[in-house]
């Protein structure tokens, strides 16, 4: 069992701090050290960039024991046996000492800080589950309300007039409860409207579109505006999100090869924050109910009794091709697509397998990973190894990119510059050898684009 902790919040401005350990672990402890106004020394005989780039004393050598000489606080970041070392000569000094992810040679612990409107919450695990301390923190933030700077502010008027007329400390705690609760009698009187009439809260499911924020619908850019909360995707854009001036942001979003929150979590987290009184927007990437699992959400909310908007967006299905210069129909060519999802190989074939090879477009979310094994599935169904393919990155966004060829080279398609998790579209069938005809017309076409004989 561990020792038990005296939780306290350090005054560090202008005071000596010593970060031992040049690498990304130090580097991710210097932000807050520098904060709360520290004098850092960072020592180390190797140090990173973002510690070397940072305005800071650095000190390229071994740890020695004289390094703690007049400092208030020592931040182990380094391997065991020199955390060892840092923890005995702060133990000599009578320094205290975070040893980062070595808990038993530590002194202090650091939290898992939250900091909004002039308060601070600190949640501590001593040490022993830092990323449960996370887990508790964010759970904080997602209940703590943006205002609550008008908290501090009404407590600490109130606190000055308790103390004038002399109210027992025992006695300020229900006062202080009664004030909050006037606090928000007033501001509910004053933002009455624009409230459902009904008294129930109403979530709207937006779809940003493919990220461009000029794509973007003007019910959708207007909800934004009005709304307290938004719930937002990987992929949504900064300058979209920029649109929700006054609202507290939380992102859920899921990338594929990645940890991330559950659907399940994101149900309930929006249901949360609808029950407390909030405007919430889950703003999520094209459209909601196209591959974005927005009929999910939507059937939580129902079976939750809350009333709801769906926001159709414009779906990265037809953003893409179209941006691209490839339309997914055209009269005498393709009378019809589909849309499937490509992240699973087996659900692609189930769903592509009762399609007459080369009859519509095919147009694949998802799939850009499994792009070998998706055109190996095609030619295998009986679809022509010539068929005409595309594959689009990052449509509508500034790093957008294309790549037209055949189906028999489509696992071959590559963007040596582009990121690897760059969100991408694959269109399959006749309409793509429009591509080099259309691309001039539309003036937002990247002009990053490779044919199958360009492509490495």
């Amino acid at each position: 069992m561990s020792e038990p902790v005296f939780p306290a919040f350090l005054k560090l401005s202008g005071k000596k701090v010593v970060l031992v350990g040049g690498g990304a672990v130090a580097a991710s402890k210097l932000a807050a050290l520098l904060e709360a106004g520290a004098r850092v020394t960072v020592v180390a005989p190797e140090i990173v960039g973002p510690l070397e780039r940072a305005r800071v004393s650095c000190v390229r050598r071994a740890f020695e024991p004289s390094d703690l000489d007049g400092a208030w606080l020592a931040v182990a970041a380094a391997p065991p046996e020199i955390n060892s070392r840092v923890a005995r000569a702060a133990e000599e000094r009578r320094v205290f000492v975070n040893a980062v992810d070595d808990p038993g040679k530590a002194s202090a612990y650091l939290g898992g800080v939250l900091r909004r409107g002039g308060i601070t919450i600190a949640v501590s695990t001593e040490g022993t589950a830092p990323a449960l301390a996370g887990l508790l923190r964010e759970a904080l933030e997602a209940v703590l309300p943006d205002d609550v700077s008008s908290w501090k502010e009404t407590a600490r008027e109130a606190r000055r007039r308790w103390r004038e007329n002399g109210v027992p400390v025992s006695e300020r705690r229900p006062l202080l409860l009664e004030a909050l609760n006037e606090l928000y009698a007033r501001k509910r009187a004053a933002e009455g409207r624009g409230r459902p009439r009904n008294g129930r809260s109403v979530v709207a499911l937006v779809g940003a579109g493919p990220g461009d924020p000029g794509l973007l619908t003007q019910r959708g850019a207007r909800l934004l505006e009005e709304a307290d909360v938004v719930l937002y995707d990987a992929l949504v854009s900064r300058e979209t999100l920029e649109l929700a001036a006054r609202a507290r942001k939380i992102f859920v979003g899921k990338r594929a090869r990645t940890k991330s929150i559950s659907q399940e979590a994101i149900h309930r987290l929006t249901i949360r924050e609808a029950r407390a009184g909030r405007r919430v927007v889950r703003l999520k990437c094209g459209d909601p109910f196209v591959l974005g699992r927005g009929g999910e959400e939507a059937l939580a909310l129902a079976g939750a009794g809350l009333a709801f908007e769906v926001v159709p967006g414009v779906s990265s299905a037809l953003a893409a091709p179209a941006l691209a210069g490839i339309p997914v129909t055209h009269r005498g060519i393709a009378s019809g697509f589909a849309v499937v999802s490509g992240h699973s190989e087996a659900a692609f074939r189930s769903a592509v397998g009762s399609l007459a090879p080369g009859a519509l477009t095919l147009v694949v979310l998802m799939g850009v990973a499994n792009r070998s094994a998706i055109a190996r599935a095609l030619v295998e169904l009986g679809w022509r190894r010539e068929t005409p393919a595309a594959l689009l990155l990052s449509a509508s966004t500034r790093g957008s990119a294309s790549w037209t060829g055949t189906l028999d080279s489509l696992g071959e398609a590559s963007f040596p510059d582009a990121s690897p998790d760059a969100p991408g579209t694959l269109a399959i069938g006749e309409v793509v050898s429009l591509a080099e005809t259309l691309k001039g017309i539309s003036p937002s076409r990247s002009e990053n684009s490779l044919s199958a004989s360009g492509a490495k």
